[in-house]
């Protein structure tokens, strides 16, 4: 290449891992054969995200015939209820007497720290999770706990927090309220588990969107019959509840009950679940924390002998040079149109985005554990 420039692009060491990775994995032959490349095809469309491979994304799933009733439940308004459900088990939710939101916690039965994470499942699958995707369980652990057989609505949230006491006395008067928190904080106590332990709620049959830079709730259409389907991918504790909202849209302003299902999956539910792969971060035990103990006293007091040992620090700076030839030079001047609001006229700054976004774009658009 005759090069009309030279550009000094910097990166840490976990960026150029990034492009290395690439060299390794058959991506291009040298780091400057990534970032040629990454600047050729930026802008470029993106393979579709892979959600699930076998092409089962449908809202609804097939009833399996073969599947055993293992108990059932009737969650009255104002009341939820902790459901062990163990691996290979299904758990549905379903509407019988229509529209009625039902806000949704679920812990490892093993280990109640791993718990479902509302954010990691919003990231994965967007705002409105759906039959193929996944219930994640927070860092450290990030692991697939249930998998979504079947949604015949198709209207989830992940958006809006449980609602709670607070809520109802700050904004409406209520000295006392039918909530979600406080439900769910009393079905899990049956298991020990405190107030404190209440996490983030996925919301079941909740409509809700976006308008402007604001989270909305819209009336919802389920109705009687509608119902999710969970397949547990590992032991775990469910915890689902009558959403206490008669107040607000959330549940088209009534209160009314759910039912409980656990059926025993058949082979052809197991088959439908996307193979995910595991990696040493999501394999982790207390064991290999460098705090392995749940502290069981509630102040909180500084370790003397505390020494950090952040991951990757000190991050180190390495700088690459890349010579552009004049079309390499204009391709580069062309794409960061769009990015001299951000850099001015840093062309490489310009170039480390263009390169870190287009490797984002190419290798992380499936789901997390699936191949790319």
């Amino acid at each position: 290449m005759l090069a009309s420039r030279t550009l000094v692009l910097t990166l840490n060491q976990q960026q150029l891992e990034l492009i290395d990775k690439t060299v390794e994995n058959g991506g291009a032959g040298d780091r400057l054969a990534v970032i040629y490349r990454a600047l050729k095809e930026y802008g470029e469309p993106a393979r579709e995200a892979v959600s699930d491979p076998d092409g089962q994304t449908q809202i609804a799933g097939d009833r399996q015939i073969e599947r055993a009733l293992l108990r059932e439940h009737v969650m009255e308004p104002g009341t939820g209820r902790a459901v062990e459900v163990r691996k290979g088990q299904i758990l549905r939710i379903e509407q019988i007497e229509g529209p009625q939101c039902v806000d949704f916690n679920c812990f490892n039965l093993h280990d109640y720290k791993e718990a479902m994470h509302v954010g990691r499942i919003r990231a994965v699958h967007g705002l409105r999770p759906t039959a193929g995707d996944f219930v994640w369980s927070a860092p450290p652990r990030e692991r697939a706990m249930m998998y979504f057989l079947a949604d015949t609505v198709g209207c989830n949230d992940v958006l809006f927090a449980r609602c709670s006491a607070y809520l109802y006395e700050s904004a409406y008067g209520f000295a006392s309220h039918t909530n979600c928190h406080d439900i769910q904080a009393e079905a899990q106590r049956e298991y020990g588990l405190t107030n404190d332990d209440v996490h983030d709620s996925l919301n079941f049959f909740m409509c809700t969107g976006v308008d402007g830079d604001r989270a909305v709730i819209k009336r919802q259409h389920s109705g009687v019959g509608d119902y999710v389907e969970l397949l547990a991918l590992m032991d775990v504790l469910a915890v689902p509840n009558v959403c206490g909202n008669d107040v607000g849209r959330t549940s088209n302003f009534s209160l009314k009950p759910v039912k409980l299902s656990v059926l025993q999956a058949s082979e052809n539910d197991l088959a439908r679940v996307p193979k995910l792969r595991t990696y040493p971060t999501n394999l982790r035990t207390p064991a290999d924390f460098r705090q392995p103990n749940i502290k069981a006293d509630r102040p909180l007091k500084r370790d003397p002998d505390y020494v950090p040992q952040f991951t990757n620090v000190p991050l180190r700076t390495i700088s690459i040079e890349v010579p552009l030839d004049e079309e390499a030079h204009t391709a580069l001047k062309q794409s960061g149109l769009t990015l001299r609001e951000y850099y001015g006229e840093d062309e490489a700054a310009m170039l480390r985005d263009i390169v870190l976004s287009w490797w984002e774009a190419r290798y992380t658009n499936s789901l997390p554990g699936t191949a790319a």
